[in-house]
């Protein structure tokens, strides 16, 4: 254990081995207009502080009722932290999600609000939060970025803005969750911190790279956890763990203090949650113009909570069943499309194939071609605090091709790149002239073994393995839009099996509304992984 002190919070890091419905209707709730209605609907918690809360009691709660038992006095933040840290304690050895806890970090920040008196304020009072280990802050604390290069590093002098605006809202972070070297891949496990093991299956990856994220959530650790979308990294482990994954708008939530954008924007903050809810709640608090930022979102109409109070109406719904990089998709896959599909024309929507007109080359070169220039500065820039050059004992084999291959990038290729994202951003707001949503797979392929698609091996295995995964999901990275996946199936032998859609730029509420309409169709949330 490492103690970094700062003020006015005390953060205490300890850095882990590396070795049912809430049983209320959703929709009465959402009917009764406000965050508020919920006063008494949660009673059964009233002698939660002298009884403790129980483990299934914490799991069957999602963000937005723990944050109304909060408010309405029926528990106390120290309830539901207690709960989350022993559910960590009790699951963590075994999935390895955490790799780090902030504990007195958490009963810190508890206490200055008993001082002040707001302990019971915000949208997310007393909802306990992890937060992914890669260029996200939280003040006094390290952030490994998943490299040995990183690993120890010097305490954040500041807090991320997004995670800042959750705090603001209540919530209480108390870890961070493990991702792979520098994001670099669709599955979470890296050499610095081991494999992070999918709750379903504890063969199998979690997805990446906030497959720390999603472990955290689906094991039942945390309703709610921060996550990040490169290329697919919020969408592809919600699809892996059954889970709900939004990937905003381009701008739609901060980057900063320290920069205000990350990969030209194709990479974007937000969470994985169980219920979309949830999802709505956090968009809610973390979404809006970061000061300083020369890039913002059109401000919302209304706040995304309400959203789910308004039905979607009947959408013209487009269906694209290729993937950008030619895998096939696996039968469970193409199952639960179908059976999306009908669940659709079901609700009274209609649907139509569609084909894009994106050419992958520019596509994946103009992101490979991103970022392999923010690798090699990050890298450049830790080499300059360390004084010595990076070594194959401090970077995985895949991250060395890549910085071998940024290498030789051009001022000229990178401004190509740009323009590219701009000219394939473009392209696909084409579609919304006749569309409403774009439905896809998130993935070709069903959750992959542990071990396939590591960084630490030769590049042509890795590639081979790496076509499944992110042929579906990079493409909104790129163009900007918004794109949530939505657990709607299972395989044969129980493994989650996510469904991508896609909006115009800007179009969250869209999205949230059919969502929440799919949801309330054939409710998902008590569908949980056993450990």
């Amino acid at each position: 254990m490492h103690t970094n002190e700062h003020q006015p919070i005390t953060a205490s890091t300890t850095t882990l081995s590396n070795t049912s419905e809430t049983g209320w209707s959703r929709r009465s709730v959402l009917k009764a207009g406000a965050l508020a209605a919920g006063v008494g609907i949660l009673g059964r918690f009233a002698d939660a502080r002298a009884a403790g809360l129980s483990a299934s009691d914490y799991q069957g709660l999602d963000a937005w009722a723990m944050s109304q038992a909060i408010r309405t006095g029926e528990l106390q933040s120290e309830d539901l932290l207690a709960a989350a840290l022993a559910r960590c304690q009790a699951v963590n050895p075994r999935v390895k999600t955490v790799n780090m806890l902030h504990e007195t970090y958490a009963r810190a920040l508890l206490s200055q609000r008993r001082s002040a008196g707001t302990e019971t304020q915000g949208t997310l009072a007393g909802v306990p939060v992890l937060i992914k280990d890669l260029n996200t802050y939280l003040q006094g604390t390290s952030t490994s970025n998943g490299c040995r290069l990183f690993k120890d590093a010097p305490p954040a002098a500041r807090t991320s803005t997004l995670i800042t605006r959750y705090e603001q809202a209540g919530a209480v972070p108390f870890g961070k969750t493990t991702c792979p070297e520098f994001g670099l891949t669709t599955t979470t496990e890296s050499l610095l911190w081991g494999q992070t093991r999918n709750p379903w299956n504890l063969a199998m990856s979690a997805g990446g790279s906030s497959g720390g994220a999603a472990a955290a959530v689906a094991a039942g650790i945390v309703p709610v956890a921060h996550a990040t979308d490169g290329g697919g990294s919020i969408r592809i482990p919600a699809s892996y763990c059954g889970l709900v994954g939004l990937k905003p708008s381009r701008y739609r939530t901060p980057s900063g203090p320290a920069h205000f954008e990350g990969w030209f924007g194709a990479s974007v903050g937000n969470v994985v949650s169980r219920t979309v809810r949830d999802t709505a709640l956090f968009l809610d608090a973390g979404q809006g113009h970061e000061a300083g930022s020369a890039y913002w979102i059109p401000p919302l109409q209304r706040p995304y909570v309400e959203e789910l109070q308004r039905e979607p109406g009947k959408l013209r719904i487009a269906v694209v069943r290729q993937s950008l990089t030619g895998a096939a998709l696996e039968p469970a896959i193409a199952a639960t499309l179908e059976q999306t599909i009908k669940q659709l024309l079901g609700l009274g929507h209609e649907v139509e194939e569609l084909t894009l007109n994106i050419d992958p080359r520019q596509l994946f070169g103009a992101h490979g071609t991103v970022i392999g220039t923010a690798l090699r500065t990050a890298i450049h820039d830790r080499e300059q605090v360390l004084g010595r050059a990076a070594t194959a004992q401090d970077l995985e084999k895949i991250t060395l091709v890549n910085l071998e291959r940024a290498q030789a990038t051009t001022g000229e290729d990178l401004y190509r790149a740009r323009q590219s994202f701009e000219s394939i951003g473009a392209t696909m707001e084409q579609p919304f002239e006749r569309f409403d949503v774009i439905l896809s797979p998130v993935t070709a392929n069903l959750t992959p073994q542990l071990g396939l698609l590591t960084l630490d091996q030769p590049w042509d295995s890795y590639a081979h393995h790496a076509m499944g995964s992110a042929g579906f999901t990079v493409l909104a990275n790129v163009s900007g839009q918004p794109a949530i996946s939505l657990p709607l199936g299972q395989s044969d032998n129980g493994l989650p099996v996510g469904m991508m859609f896609t909006a115009r730029l800007g179009g969250e509420d869209g999205l949230l509304r059919l969502a929440s309409q799919l949801e309330l169709d054939r409710p998902w949330a008590a569908r949980r992984a056993v450990l």
